[in-house]
């Protein structure tokens, strides 16, 4: 059967001749209309099994007669002549010929078929015919016209088609506004060449309806928006980034050969770190979507052989603001393939999307196997740990006491061990108020002789004694023989396998017995645990007494908290109620309920999260308080001497200035020196202190009376680059130089380490001993900051911490806490650890989330909600808490005329309800250690 139609287009723009315009759909950029001499490699080919799976799910393709069954009916050719041949049984196809110009080709009208916003899937079994000897290229594409605009091409995808076989075109596209037609068409090959056109399917995979109603369309889970993905198609759809891309089916005299497939890709000819392989996936990837980055890699060359490969996002929205995303990265290696993991969500619509593999020193060829970026499926809630006989406070260390001599115990190394008396009889202070009442120790210790190593020490294999998930708290007393001449670290250490972990570290003088605390989890079953006492120089000698390592009972303190909590952070309230018959009112009901806490709990927000409305939604419904990820650091504000960037830090103020949210300014200096950015370290003496000079100047002027706090030199326990340049002097001069120029601001300290025991460097004695220093310059600190990054938190381990703080009458707040465990349940126990010890620290007047929604996070598994905006068992502990320290309390009005409560400081509302009428008054209460009194008039 033959059916012959001559059709041509009659449209306001020349098909032959297109200016720039501006695109409509999803590339959301102004584009030349493709052809099949310049079209972008944006997408390819699948086999030809998976386009005959998409011949059988047809019902809901949007084309009419897509395998031409009924002929040419709803399509038409373009300035051209097409002709339906019937090759076998139910299976057609359409030859399109007397084509004069490559854009000639089939066409169909589906106005009314597509909306703005979802992603639809095209699918086409194309071939050639003709006088042709290699290959042509057939493009699908969009014409867009518009009653009042000019007509615009939205380039789909394409095919690269040899002489007499079928290849699968496949691509995506996505409109962001509905034009008044859409116009879909085949085109591409060279005038004289015959189109052959099997089957069309446009389709959208499935759709979901979101919490805003709006809908979305994506493929299966299964579905990989890479294109080309294993290079059977060459390096089409694939470019390099500042490099060349070359294929390959082997490397180096058949050494390197592909994992999987025919061929692999290579990025060579690198001269940058960032140089490398990559692909556009603009119109493939939808906002607010998780996906998922499988990739298989390996390096080569450059005599390198390991070398981390990134995998990053370059994402570009149509205000032409520009984000790098990391997504994943490991240690590549020369010898075999290795594949890397990650996760990436994109907040704002986008304009531009690239994915790209970067990272090796320049010279190191990336190899590229296969590439798979699917939608994340979404992973199941983990459930509970079970934990059975969790035996809290029960010593898992076999001859702690020593009564049996060193049984159980070995030297580690070749050093000696040996039992003597006249250690501590009592617990440690940390030990203590986890454990209450306890039998006194025994007074003798292990002596650690003919130490050669900082490793050498006393060693017990604990392997079987340990539980999943269990928090383990870690408790001993310490002491080094006289040959120290100065003080000395000492570690209770923990090889986990083959790797240590979870150091507890103490520094420790000669001259008495020094408490070591901390805290450990293992959260994967391990084949050997083995826990050592270590760290002072080879030649001295350690003292080991009444080593604990005992499951801690979170919820036995909690318990303890919660009486604290009411103690120190709720206030007396009497209601004192007036009105003309106020008489009346005695015995009337009264209801009061607390609307906020004014406690400040706050969270970490960066620019690209404001983009997405479901995380805006959440920050400012459940925090009252926000610190900038890294926005207002100098790195990001002035990334070039003279090139400022603050429209970042002012995007996220605003947003907060318009939810009543208070700001935490971090940070105005970073002292660590791989924070500094490479101008900064370039400058001379003289012109550095001018930078420091001026970066106070612009940061504190441009934002005065507007951030309430300021961390004005972070982390200056952990780095020295603006003291080692500048003197001892420039971090107080920093402080005094900043109150000067926004005296409302509080200025703080910030450092990390401080609360867990881990650090020598950050423990609470040097850190108290580092504030007085400043303040002995004059600076004027106002607040310590601890940022409260911390694993398998114990309460009264932190609380020590806080109450010699304390000491200094300075208002401490956690800065940066966050928690991390792969279970969310154990996270959240985490979670509320450190919410209700700070919570009940008269200490601490704050806290600071680093951020709290997944893929967003500082830590892997520190988030409280997941990437799409499910709670997660941690989320919903913070909101419990939340609605815990909200006081509700109802009473009758008595003779003189008032209702007593006692309740936390913050908002409420007050109801009184009469016998005919109900009145609701709202009032503040704040914080305060007398009684307060609140007068209502009615």
């Amino acid at each position: 059967m033959r059916k012959l139609l001559n059709w041509c287009f009659k449209g306001p723009v020349s098909p032959t001749n297109q200016s720039l315009s501006k695109s409509q759909g999803s590339m959301g950029e102004t584009m030349e209309r493709p052809s099949a001499g310049n079209a972008e490699n944006l997408n390819s080919e699948r086999s030809d099994e998976n386009m005959n799976n998409s011949r059988g799910s047809v019902a809901s393709n949007i084309i009419v007669n897509h395998d031409f069954s009924r002929g040419l009916d709803s399509w038409h050719p373009n300035c051209c002549h097409a002709f339906v041949v019937s090759a076998e049984p139910g299976r057609n196809h359409v030859v399109v010929t007397n084509r004069k110009e490559p854009w000639q080709g089939l066409e169909q009208d589906i106005s009314g078929k597509v909306t703005a916003g979802p992603n639809y899937r095209v699918c086409a079994r194309v071939g050639i015919s003709g006088p042709i000897q290699s290959s042509a290229v057939v493009t699908a594409t969009l014409r867009l016209e518009f009653r009042h605009s000019p007509t615009t091409y939205m380039f789909i995808g394409k095919s690269s088609v040899s002489k007499d076989e079928w290849k699968t075109l496949e691509g995506m596209f996505q409109l962001s506004t509905l034009p008044d037609r859409i116009v879909f068409y085949l085109e591409g090959p060279s005038p004289g060449i015959d189109l052959l056109i099997e089957s069309i399917v446009i389709s959208c995979p499935y759709t979901i309806k979101t919490e805003d109603t709006s809908t979305r369309c994506f493929g299966p889970g299964d579905e990989n928006i890479i294109l080309n993905p294993n290079f059977e198609d060459g390096i089409n759809n694939w470019s390099g980034r500042g490099c060349k891309i070359v294929l390959h089916d082997s490397m180096g005299d058949g050494k390197v050969m592909p994992m999987s497939g025919k061929y692999f890709a290579s990025a060579t000819e690198r001269t940058q770190i960032w140089n490398g392989i990559q692909q556009e996936i603009t119109s493939r990837v939808q906002r607010k979507l998780a996906y998922e980055v499988t990739a298989m890699v390996r390096i080569f060359g450059n005599n390198v052989t390991s070398a981390v490969v990134q995998a990053t996002l370059w994402v570009q929205t149509p205000d032409l603001r520009e984000q790098y995303i990391g997504i994943g990265n490991l240690q590549a290696t020369d010898k075999d393939w290795v594949q890397l993991q990650g996760k990436f969500l994109i907040n704002a619509s986008p304009s531009k999307v690239v994915i790209s593999l970067e990272g090796p020193p320049p010279g190191t060829d990336i190899l590229l196997n296969s590439f798979v970026v699917k939608h994340a499926e979404k992973v199941p809630p983990s459930p509970p740990p079970v934990i059975e006989n969790p035996a809290f406070g029960v010593n898992i260390i076999t001859n702690s006491n020593l009564y049996d001599g060193t049984t159980q115990w070995f030297p580690l190394g070749s050093c000696s061990l040996s039992v003597q008396s006249g250690s501590p009889h009592i617990l440690p202070p940390m030990a203590r108020d986890s454990l209450g009442d306890h039998e006194p120790l025994s007074g003798r210790y292990i002596l650690v002789t003919n130490r050669t190593q900082t490793w050498m020490g006393p060693a017990q294999m604990i392997t079987d004694k340990l539980q999943l998930y269990l928090t383990y708290q870690v408790s001993a007393w310490v002491h080094i023989g006289s040959a120290a001449s100065r003080p000395q670290t000492v570690s209770v250490a923990l090889k986990v396998d083959n790797q240590w972990v979870n150091g507890v570290q103490v520094e420790v003088n000669g001259d008495t017995w020094h408490e070591i605390g901390g805290s450990f989890r293992i959260e994967k079953k391990p084949d050997k645990v083995m826990v050592c006492v270590q760290g002072p120089a080879s030649g001295v000698d350690v003292m080991l007494a009444g080593l604990q390592i005992f499951p801690v009972d979170h919820q036995a303190r909690f318990r303890h908290l919660k009486r604290q909590t009411n103690k120190i952070r709720k206030r007396d309230v009497i209601l004192k109620f007036s009105g003309s018959d106020s008489s009346s009112l005695v015995g009337t009901i009264v209801d009061v309920k607390q609307t906020q806490n004014s406690f400040p709990i706050g969270a970490c927000v960066n620019r690209t999260n404001i983009d997405n409305e479901d995380f805006v939604n959440f920050f400012t419904k459940h925090f009252n308080w926000a610190v900038f990820g890294n926005e207002l650091k100098w790195y990001w504000t002035e990334p070039q001497q003279g090139n400022f960037k603050y429209k970042d830090a002012d995007d996220i103020l605003t947003l907060c200035q318009s939810h009543n949210m208070e700001v935490r300014g971090h940070c105005i200096f970073w002292e660590v020196e791989n924070m500094v950015q490479s101008w900064v370290k370039s400058l001379s003496t003289n012109d550095l202190r001018t930078a420091v000079q001026n970066r106070l100047n612009g940061l504190l002027t441009r934002y005065k009376g507007k951030f309430k706090h300021y961390d004005v030199n972070n982390e200056m326990l952990h780095g020295s680059f603006y003291q080692d340049h500048l003197g001892k002097d420039i971090r107080a001069n920093m402080f005094k130089t900043a109150n000067q120029l926004d005296p409302t601001a509080t200025l703080f300290v910030n450092d990390y380490n401080v609360e867990n025991g881990c650090d020598i460097r950050s423990s609470p004695e040097k850190y108290i001993e580092h504030i007085l220093d400043l303040q002995e310059q004059g600076a004027p600190v106002g607040g310590v900051g601890i940022q409260g990054h911390i694993d398998s938190p114990v309460g009264p381990i932190v609380c020590s911490a806080l109450d010699k703080l304390g000491i200094l009458g300075l208002p401490i707040w956690f800065t940066e806490l966050d928690v991390s465990s792969v279970n969310e349940y154990v996270r959240a126990d985490d979670l509320e650890v450190m919410l209700r010890e700070a919570f009940a620290h008269p200490a601490v007047e704050g806290v600071m989330l680093w951020g709290f929604w997944e893929l967003f996070t500082f830590r892997k598994n520190s988030h409280l909600v997941n990437a799409e905006g499910d709670v997660n068992e941690a989320g919903r502990r913070l909101l419990s808490l939340k609605q815990e320290w909200l006081s509700d309390a109802q009473g009758h009005i008595d003779e003189q005329g008032q209702v007593e409560f006692r309740g936390f400081p913050g908002s409420y509302e007050v109801e009184i309800v009469g016998v005919s009428t109900k009145v609701s008054k709202t009032f503040v209460v704040d914080k305060g250690e007398s009684p307060l009194v609140v007068s209502i008039n009615l």
